[in-house]
């Protein structure tokens, strides 16, 4: 046995196994607390609050903290995306597939060649008048067209005259603000006309094809001398002109006879009145002559009266 070794049993031997304690030593000798530490703990607890937290808090393990950081980095990108319209959600997600799988973004983006606006599907389903065959299996193309054509006064047309030397014209309806201006009414009905005197109706059998089909109708224009004769340049057109009624024989008859009867009804009548009107005014003039002779004697007492009072008087 070695000298150190023998300096250190004398120790235990006098110290008692280790007699030296300490505040912040937990072991004594083997393991067990010191009795100082024991009444500081004890101390703690009695003054310790229900709510107050321990001192020596417990430290999260570092893969819960990943995992909340992780489910808050997707909540922020959740509320993000939520707040993008589908245009630019759709762009993100084409970007990111570039980004992560590589390629080019042209190969990505749509070709405008094929888009149609709402007047060019108009002008492909356009009817110049709408039959029940063509209302058969309506799809919104169709239905479009249909709204807009029952927008349209159809009295009256508006003509193309340009190339009246062809004979061909061009005839459409009219819109809202043609019929509010009088276009086509009390305006020349060609579309670069504005003259408003001398305006004549016609009547023109439009021919024309539509869906590869061909048809006619009749159509009303209002033309100014100089476009009626544009119109009818090739041959004469139908002019519309307001007609007189004419009485059939039997209606004329009828209403001399009944012209007749309520003519002699009348004379009769007005004898009537007449005899009536003669019996009253003879019997009114009686009646009258009579008052005027005792009117004349009433008058002749009261000169007489007079007559007498005034010789009373004077004597």
């Amino acid at each position: 046995m070695s000298g150190m070794d023998q300096t250190a049993l004398d120790l235990v031997k006098v110290h008692g196994g280790g007699g030296y304690d300490s505040d912040f030593s937990d072991d004594d000798g083997g393991g067990g607390q010191s009795k100082n530490g024991e009444n500081r703990a004890a101390k703690d607890e009695l003054l310790q609050k229900p709510f107050q937290k321990g001192k020596h808090t417990k430290v999260a393990h570092k893969n819960v903290a990943a995992h909340e950081w992780d489910r808050e980095e997707a909540r922020n990108r959740r509320q993000h995306l939520i707040s993008m319209n589908a245009f630019e959600r759709h762009k993100k997600f084409v970007s990111d597939y570039v980004l992560y799988y590589g390629g080019k973004i042209e190969e990505f983006r749509r070709s405008t060649s094929k888009d149609k606006t709402d007047l060019d599907v108009v002008r492909e389903n356009h009817r110049f008048l709408w039959r029940e065959e063509d209302e058969e299996d309506m799809t919104w193309e169709k239905e479009l067209a249909k709204k807009y054509y029952d927008k349209l006064f159809k009295e009256y047309c508006i003509a193309d005259l340009s190339r009246y030397k062809e004979n061909k014209f061009g005839f459409r309806w009219r819109v809202e603000n043609e019929v509010i201006s009088g276009k086509g009414q009390f305006l020349c009905g060609n579309k670069r006309c504005e003259n408003k005197e001398g305006l004549k109706s016609w009547e023109v059998n439009f021919a024309y094809v539509e869906q590869g089909e061909k048809r006619n109708a009749l159509v009303k224009l209002r033309l100014c001398p100089e476009c009626s004769f544009k119109l009818n340049y090739h041959h004469k057109r139908k002019e519309v002109t307001v007609k007189k009624r004419r009485r059939s024989k039997e209606n004329v008859d009828k209403s001399l006879s009944k012209t007749s009867k309520s003519s002699r009804k009348h004379k009769r009548k007005d004898k009537r009145k007449h005899k009536k009107r003669r019996k009253e005014y003879s019997s009114s003039s009686s009646e009258e002559s009579q008052g005027s002779d005792k009117d004349e004697e009433i008058s002749n007492h009261i000169i007489l009266y007079d007559h007498e009072m005034i010789e009373m008087v004077c004597f």
